[in-house]
C-alpha cells in the first residue's frame, strides 16, 4: 500500500476524527502562543543597501537625527489672505503642537494665504504608536483655533500614520467580506444549505492559524509584516484553500455515484485528488519563495508569509476536511444526495460541447486567442507605472490634503526636504554644487556630526515622489559624485521613493524569470513532456500579459487611478502565473489519463468535460476573493485585485477551457514527447467518443482524477 493509500485510509476511516482533533489542538496551541492579530504598520519597501537607507542610518549620529518632522500648514477656509489675528492663531497652534519645545518660527507664504511650521517627533514610531502621536498633534493644533481657519498636519510621519490608521479594522472587514463571498459562492456551487459550512470553517481556521504563524515568523526572522501583507495573505489562504476544498469535495461526490460506502468513496477521492492538490500547492509555494531573493523588504515578507499561509491552507484541507466529511456521510450533500448510478461526467455537459466545438477548428481558435491577447497586452507599453506619495490612498487622508495646500503656496518640496550628507572638508564645493543644480530652490547646512559629516537640507521645486522630484534627486547624485573626497549621499523621502522604484524594477527583472523557471520545472516533473510544459508556460505568460493590459486600462479609464503602483506588475504576474498553473495541473493531468483510451484530442475533450465545472467554480471563487482586496484603503491593493481577478477569469473561461484544448488538438500526440503517449496514434475524432467511452467505463471510473461538481 502506497503512502497516499495509507494516508487516505487514515483520514477517511472511522478513527479519522483523531486526525481532526489533533489538527484542532495544534491550531489552538498556535493561536494561543502567537496570537492572530496583524500588523498595521506602513509597508517597509526600502532596500537596506540603498543610498537613502544609508542616509537614514547615518542621520542617527546627528543632533536630532533620531527624529522626523511633522508639518503644520494653516490657511483660511475662504482662501483669503491671513490676517494678523489668523497669524497669531496659527502661531499659537504651532506652540501647542510643539508643547513648549523650541523650533523655527512660523513661515508665511509669499501670497500670505498660508503659513507653515513644523515640529519633531521620534523617527522610530510606527503603527498605532505613530497614529496616536499624529492624532494628538492634530487635536492640539485645532484646540481653540477659530472656525474660519483650516489646519492640516502633513509630512512623512503623517503619511505613515494615515497609512497605519487606514488599516485599522480594515483587515477585519476584509476577513468578514471574504468569508461572506466564499459562503455565497459555495452555497451556489454545492446547492446545499449544509455542505458549504464545512470547507468554510476549515479554511477560516487555517487563515487564523496562518496569521498567528506569520506573526511568530516575523518576530524570529525580522521580515516585514505589514497591513497589506496580512490582507494579501488572507486572500491567498481563503482563495487557494477554498479551491483545494472544491477539488476534494468534487472528487468525493463523483465517487459517491459509484461507491455505496461513503468512507470508501472518500478514501478514493483523497487518494486521487490529494496528489494534485499537493502538487498545485507546492508550485505556488515555490513561486512565492522566489520573492525571498527580492531587494524590497515588503516583497520578501509577502513571499515568506504567503508561502507559509498556503502551506497551512493545504495541510488543513488535506488533514481536517476529509475526517469532517466522513463524520457526516453522503447526507451532507442534501438535498442533492448522490446515489450509486455510475454517473459519468466526462462525456456530457456544457463544457463537453464547448470542447468538441473547439477541437474541430483548432487553428481558428488559436489564431483568435493570440490576436485578442496581443490586443489586450498592447496597452502595457503605454501604461504609466509609479504612484506619487499623494496618490497612494483610495480614502480621505489629511496628510494628502495638507501636502496639496503646501504645493499651492510654497515650494513643492518644502514640507519634506531632501537630505544630503557629505564630508565637512568638502562643504564649500558641495554647497556650490547644490546651489547650481537644476530643481534646487535652496540648500541650508546644519551642524556636523562627530564623524566629520555635514548635513544639508535641500528644498526641491517638485512635488514629493513625482517624476520631477526623482529627476532632481538623480541630478543631485550625479553632480555630487563628481566632488572629490566628498562621500556625498542623497536621502530623504524623495530619494527613498526613487530607490524603492528602482529596486522594484530590479526585482521584476530578476523574479519574473525565476517564477517561470519554477513553474516550467514543476510541469516537466509532473507531465514528463517537454512540448506540453513549454506550451503551457507560454500560454500562461500570454494570458498574464493580457490580464495586465486589461487591468491597466480598467485602472486608468474606469476607476480613474493615475498609474499602476510599482509593486502591481510583479505581484500580479506572480499570482496569475502560479495560481493559473493550479488549473493547468487539474486539466492536463486528467487529459494525460484520458489520452490512453481516447487519444490526444478525445482525451483533452473528456478532460475539459470532467474538470470544466470544478475549474469554473474554483476560478470564480478565487477571482471574487481577490476582488475583495478592493475594500482595503490603498490603490495598490485595489489594482492588484482588479488585475488578478480579471486574469483568473480569463484563465478559467478562455485559457484552460478553450485555448489549451485547441492547442492540444492542433499539435496532436507530439505534445507528450518524449513520453509513451507521443507514439500512440489517435483513437478518436471529435464527436465520436461514445463507443470507446462505453468500452472503457471501468477504467475511466477507476483512474479519473477530477470531475465537475
Amino acid at each position: 500500500m502506497g503512502g497516499w493509500d495509507r494516508y487516505a485510509q487514515i483520514v477517511s476511516g472511522r478513527r479519522g476524527w483523531l486526525a481532526l482533533l489533533a489538527a484542532l489542538i495544534v491550531a489552538g496551541a498556535v493561536l494561543g502562543l502567537s496570537g492572530s492579530g496583524s500588523s498595521t504598520s506602513a509597508p517597509n519597501s526600502l532596500p537596506d543597501n540603498a543610498e537613502s537607507a544609508q542616509v537614514q542610518r547615518l542621520l542617527r549620529e546627528f543632533p536630532g537625527g533620531d527624529s522626523a518632522a511633522a508639518v503644520l500648514i494653516v490657511a483660511r477656509a475662504d482662501g483669503a489672505v491671513l490676517t494678523a489675528d489668523d497669524q497669531a492663531h496659527a502661531g499659537a497652534a504651532l506652540s501647542r503642537m510643539r508643547a513648549g519645545a523650541a523650533g523655527p518660527d512660523l513661515k508665511l507664504s509669499q501670497d500670505q494665504r498660508a503659513a507653515f511650521g513644523q515640529t519633531s517627533i521620534p523617527a522610530d514610531l510606527t503603527g498605532f504608536a505613530l497614529t496616536d502621536r499624529i492624532d494628538a498633534l492634530r487635536t492640539a493644533v485645532r484646540d481653540g483655533a477659530p472656525a474660519d481657519l483650516r489646519l492640516w498636519i502633513t509630512g512623512g510621519p503623517a503619511f505613515g500614520a494615515d497609512i497605519a490608521d487606514s488599516f485599522s479594522g480594515a483587515n477585519t472587514l476584509l476577513l468578514a467580506v471574504t468569508a461572506a463571498v466564499v459562503m455565497v459562492l459555495l452555497i451556489g456551487t454545492y446547492r446545499s444549505p449544509v455542505l458549504w459550512l464545512i470547507p468554510l470553517v476549515v479554511v477560516a481556521i487555517a487563515d487564523r492559524v496562518a496569521a498567528a504563524a506569520a506573526n511568530a515568523l516575523a518576530q524570529v526572522s525580522g521580515l516585514t509584516f505589514d497591513g497589506s501583507t496580512s490582507g494579501i495573505t488572507s486572500v491567498l489562504v481563503f482563495g487557494a484553500g477554498t479551491n483545494y476544498a472544491l477539488l476534494l469535495v468534487s472528487r468525493y461526490r463523483d465517487e459517491l455515484y459509484r461507491t455505496a460506502d461513503h468512507r470508501a468513496a472518500l478514501r478514493i477521492a483523497v487518494r486521487r485528488a490529494g496528489p494534485a492538490v499537493l502538487a498545485s500547492n507546492l508550485t505556488v509555494v515555490l513561486a512565492l519563495l522566489t520573492l525571498l531573493l527580492a531587494l524590497l523588504p515588503n516583497t520578501r515578507g509577502l513571499g515568506a508569509f504567503g508561502a507559509l499561509g498556503l502551506l497551512v491552507a493545504a495541510i488543513f484541507v488535506l488533514v481536517t476536511l476529509p475526517p469532517a466529511l466522513a463524520l457526516f456521510g453522503r447526507k451532507v450533500f442534501w438535498p442533492f444526495i448522490p446515489r450509486v448510478d455510475g454517473h459519468d461526467t466526462a462525456a456530457s455537459g456544457a463544457w463537453h460541447a464547448v470542447a468538441e466545438k473547439v477541437v474541430r477548428r483548432p487553428k481558428t481558435v488559436v489564431a483568435v486567442f493570440l490576436i485578442a491577447a496581443a490586443a489586450c497586452a498592447s496597452a502595457l507599453p503605454f501604461t504609466h507605472v509609479g504612484l506619487a506619495q499623494s496618490e497612494q490612498f483610495r480614502v480621505h487622508a489629511e496628510s494628502v490634503d495638507g501636502l496639496r495646500v503646501v504645493s499651492e503656496h510654497f515650494s513643492s518640496g518644502a514640507s519634506d526636504p531632501t537630505i544630503v550628507l557629505a564630508r565637512t572638508g568638502a562643504a564649500p564645493r558641495v554647497r556650490s554644487v547644490l546651489n547650481s543644480t537644476a530643481g534646487v530652490v535652496r540648500a541650508t547646512s546644519a551642524a556636523g556630526s562627530a564623524n566629520g559629516m555635514t548635513r544639508w537640507s535641500v528644498v526641491l521645486d517638485a512635488a514629493p515622489a513625482t517624476d520631477s522630484a526623482f529627476a532632481a534627486v538623480t541630478r543631485l547624485r550625479t553632480a555630487l559624485a563628481s566632488v572629490p573626497d566628498a562621500g556625498a549621499l542623497v536621502g530623504g523621502s524623495d530619494a527613498v521613493a526613487l530607490d524603492t522604484r528602482n529596486a522594484a524594477r530590479h526585482d521584476q527583472y530578476l523574479i519574473m524569470p525565476l517564477i517561470l523557471a519554477v513553474v516550467l520545472l514543476v510541469l516537466l516533473i509532473l507531465l514528463r513532456a517537454i512540448p506540453a510544459a513549454i506550451l503551457l508556460v507560454a500560454v500562461t505568460v500570454i494570458s498574464a500579459l493580457a490580464a495586465l493590459g486589461i487591468g491597466s486600462l480598467l485602472s486608468t479609464y474606469v476607476f480613474g487611478f493615475p498609474a499602476l503602483d510599482t509593486n502591481v506588475p510583479l505581484f500580479a504576474f506572480l499570482f496569475l502565473v502560479a495560481l493559473g498553473v493550479d488549473y493547468t495541473i487539474f486539466l492536463v493531468t486528467r487529459a494525460r489519463e484520458e489520452t490512453a483510451g481516447h487519444g490526444v484530442t478525445g482525451g483533452i475533450v473528456r478532460a475539459v468535460s470532467a474538470t470544466g465545472g470544478v475549474i469554473t467554480s474554483a476560478g470564480i471563487v478565487l477571482a471574487a476573493v481577490f476582488a475583495v482586496l478592493g475594500i482595503l484603503p490603498l490603490i495598490t491593493l485595489t489594482q492588484l485585485g482588479i488585475v488578478v481577478g480579471v486574469g483568473i477569469l480569463l484563465d478559467t473561461f478562455v485559457v484552460r477551457t478553450v485555448a489549451i484544448p485547441a492547442l492540444f488538438a492542433l499539435i496532436g500526440r507530439r505534445i507528450w514527447w518524449p513520453g509513451a503517449y507521443s507514439k500512440t496514434p489517435e483513437k478518436n475524432i471529435p464527436g465520436r467518443c461514445t463507443e470507446q467511452t462505453a468500452q472503457n467505463t471501468d477504467i475511466r471510473l477507476q483512474d479519473s482524477m477530477f470531475r465537475q461538481p
